[in-house]
């Protein structure tokens, strides 16, 4: 397998002119595209329609070049919210498989999975866990990877709105099932790479007990579409590729040496070329922060997620001298309380 990485500024979701660029210049196949993350610079919540508008710009360009069949296995992950000094951008994930040549070396490898649809009151519960947790592995199979070679599990879930509410749904408020969304995938993340035991699991597990968490898993809910769409990278033995990911985690949200663990858990040194780094935010749920009271979960104004990737954003953008990182918020079951994955993917290439 060889694996490429492209990160590619935007001037907004429906900026496609830097994919273009790179397709045109033959730098990039459009035929081998398996995976696009993305940040939008929406709210990042219920009503925010910048993802939408940002995959459906993708999807509208790329079926006109590789046809619908192979645009419909592509994971589309777009991930709203740019505030602070987050920079608007794609990372676009590329996967050959055939006609290689040449000696191997220890690199990227990827897998990307696509679940069924859910039912309303299926989100946020065990059905989403076992159905997550399923998908996963599958995704780890078609990575060649075993599961102490994840680094990090990418999913989009699905959110539950006023219009497709149910009675036996999780809740009847449309943002809080974000959270109850994001909360099951992770759980499936860990139940898929046996950090977490199925059989302990209940429903009255999911968002409370927040000591049931996976370390590689980063979740975000979305109004644009009902399934789970999710990626899977890690590092196998024999590759073509030119790049290793490595993985920490935050304590924090100000916890900025966990870039350095993940450049290290990667192979790498500080100065490595790093491509992109991908993290979760949260407002810590104690109200405190290394000791002191803070007030993200009490603002009435702005949202606590918004103010929690602002700060991470920031510290993260402030080690790396770069804003065009992916950082999204609310983390629930992702990481401790208050803190949050962190992967890195590194470029042998200088």
């Amino acid at each position: 397998m060889k694996v490429d990485v492209f990160k590619i500024a935007q001037s907004g979701p429906d900026d496609l002119s830097g994919l273009m660029d790179l397709i045109v210049q033959q730098r990039l196949d459009p035929k081998t595209i398996v995976a696009v993350m993305g940040k939008t610079e929406g709210n990042g919540c219920v009503n925010d329609f910048t993802r939408g508008f940002a995959v459906a710009t993708l999807k509208g360009y790329l079926q006109k070049l590789i046809g619908d069949a192979l645009t419909s296995q592509i994971v589309f992950v777009m991930s709203g919210g740019t505030e602070g000094v987050l920079s608007p951008h794609l990372t676009v994930f590329t996967r050959q498989t055939e006609g290689l040549a040449g000696p191997t070396q220890p690199g990227l490898a990827l897998g990307v999975a696509h679940t069924r649809n859910f039912a309303m009151d299926e989100i946020g519960t065990l059905t989403m866990v076992q159905v997550v947790a399923e998908g996963v592995k599958g995704a780890i199979a078609a990575a060649g990877l075993t599961p102490a070679a994840v680094h990090f599990v990418q999913i989009k879930c699905p959110l539950i709105t006023a219009a497709r509410h149910t009675e036996a749904a999780v809740t009847p408020d449309s943002y809080k099932s974000m959270a109850y969304s994001r909360g099951a995938s992770a759980l499936g993340v860990a139940v898929a790479l046996g950090e977490v035991q199925l059989d302990r699991l209940t429903n009255a597990d999911i968002c409370h007990n927040y000591g049931l968490y996976s370390a590689v898993a980063s979740t975000s809910a979305g109004v644009e579409l009902q399934n789970c769409e999710i990626l899977v990278l890690g590092n196998a033995p024999n590759t073509h590729s030119h790049y290793q990911i490595g993985h920490s985690v935050m304590a924090h949200a100000l916890d900025v040496a966990a870039v350095s663990r993940a450049i290290a858990s990667a192979g790498g040194q500080d100065s490595a070329p790093i491509v992109n780094i991908f993290a979760k935010a949260e407002a810590d749920p104690s109200g405190q922060i290394l000791g002191h009271r803070h007030t993200m979960l009490d603002d009435s104004d702005i949202n606590h997620t918004r103010m929690a990737r602002a700060v991470v954003g920031a510290a993260i953008a402030s080690v790396v001298q770069d804003p065009m990182i992916y950082v999204s918020g609310g983390s629930e079951h992702q990481g401790p309380p208050g803190g949050g994955p962190i992967a890195v993917i590194l470029s042998d290439r200088s």
